[in-house]
């Protein structure tokens, strides 16, 4: 698989000042000559801008670049990650429709199904890892509308035959949606296997600076349409500002990755050795449960590590207070480093029986491993487990 980025290909340009970067057209709404311009947009004749909460010229700049990232026919960018998951869930469903998800799912995603759209008559049925992987047909019924789910999954970096569950949900015209934020585009390519739509949090890889909060939706024209009509409405769109800084951060975004990639890798391999950890969660492992399913399906395993410390929430707090170099933030996907204890950020409010179909334990600590030195991180770990 060829990296995303060269995917990517400068337009010739008829603006005279033909600017290397693209402006930040800060503004709400833009001009029109005559009433008959205003018609024939509204008819779609006539290809302007209208008003930034429609679509706005730094923001359709930077959709145009991910969607060439992604290989998709069209993206969507929204102002966080949750507000691309609710606009495509809302924009896609209807009362009366069911979605499927993995239970092993981000927190906000599973108490946005739960908790707020069940209020509106769309109901979730959640599946377990081993149903994914290996009965992904028996989860889909008559009224099943979506699939949604994560790979690698959030915290435990568990990961699933995309492409299976891609031909499962196409054999029974169900809409399958992958989380692709932990992966990124420069590591896995979900919609050349089979997915119908890729969310991302761009607050996070694509991003890469911790200074941005946006979303993405990626995949068929007529789909990511659709979502954009629904953003209209809901108000969810990206403003130009966070756009031209995501559209900076993908400048860098191959390199970043490739070196998350490494140093993630380097210290996962330290930590599989030191016998105070209980248990390390990395695809890019040949001890990780899914080492083969990822090797297929990506180019690098990413760069975020789990730890188990014996199931215990008192050893994992004495572990995340004792760190130095390493950062206590949530979030991830950073130049940073940062850690987090996935029991007080993503899954915070999970029940025990909630947890336990995730496969988290209250022991994890999730690492969002930087751009540094390696060995910087491993002293500091050392220290820290001590």
């Amino acid at each position: 698989m060829r990296p995303a980025t060269q995917l990517i290909r400068p337009k010739p340009s008829s603006d005279p000042a033909a600017p290397l970067t693209v402006p930040i057209y800060e503004t709400t709404t833009f001009v029109f000559e005559s009433a008959e311009q205003v018609r024939q947009y509204n008819e779609g004749k006539l290809q302007k801008f209208l008003y930034s909460r429609y679509e706005n010229p730094t923001v359709a700049a930077v959709e145009e670049r991910l969607a060439a990232i992604e290989g998709a026919e069209g993206a969507a960018l929204f102002s966080s990650g949750m507000a691309a998951t609710a606009t495509a869930l809302m924009a896609l469903t209807k009362a009366g429709d069911e979605v499927v998800c993995s239970a092993a799912i981000y927190g906000g995603t599973l108490h946005l199904l739960n908790d707020l759209l069940s209020r509106f008559g769309v109901t979730t049925r959640f599946a377990t890892l081993d149903d994914l992987q290996n009965r992904p047909a028996a989860l889909l019924g008559d009224s099943t509308r979506v699939l949604w789910f994560e790979s690698p999954i959030n915290p435990t970096l568990r990961c699933v035959d995309v492409a299976a569950v891609a031909e499962t949900c196409r054999a029974r015209n169900v809409l399958s949606i992958i989380d692709n934020t932990f992966a990124s585009p420069i590591n896995q390519r979900p919609l050349s296997l089979g997915i119908d739509l890729v969310m991302h949090s761009a607050t996070k890889y694509l991003n890469g600076h911790s200074d941005v909060t946006a979303g993405l939706i990626a995949g068929p024209a007529e789909l990511v349409d659709r979502a954009g009509r629904a953003r209209r409405l809901l108000g969810t769109v990206l403003d130009p500002h966070p756009a031209s800084a995501l559209g900076r951060g993908l400048k860098t975004l191959q390199v970043r990755v490739e070196r998350h990639n490494v140093n993630a890798l380097a210290v996962a391999r330290w930590l599989e050795r030191d016998a105070r950890v209980t248990r390390v969660y990395y695809p890019g492992l040949e001890s990780h449960p899914d080492h083969a399913i990822a090797a297929r399906q990506m180019c690098g395993f990413g760069g975020m590590v789990t730890i188990d410390l014996a199931g215990s929430y008192e050893r994992a707090a004495r572990f995340y207070d004792r760190l130095k170099v390493i950062q206590r933030a949530a979030s991830l996907g950073g130049v940073e480093r940062l850690c987090s204890l996935p029991v007080l950020t993503s899954q915070w409010g999970h029940t025990d029986e909630q947890l336990s179909q995730a496969g988290v334990t209250r022991g994890m600590a999730r690492l969002s491993i930087g751009l540094e030195d390696p060995d910087d991180l491993i002293e500091d770990l050392d220290q820290a487990l001590s």
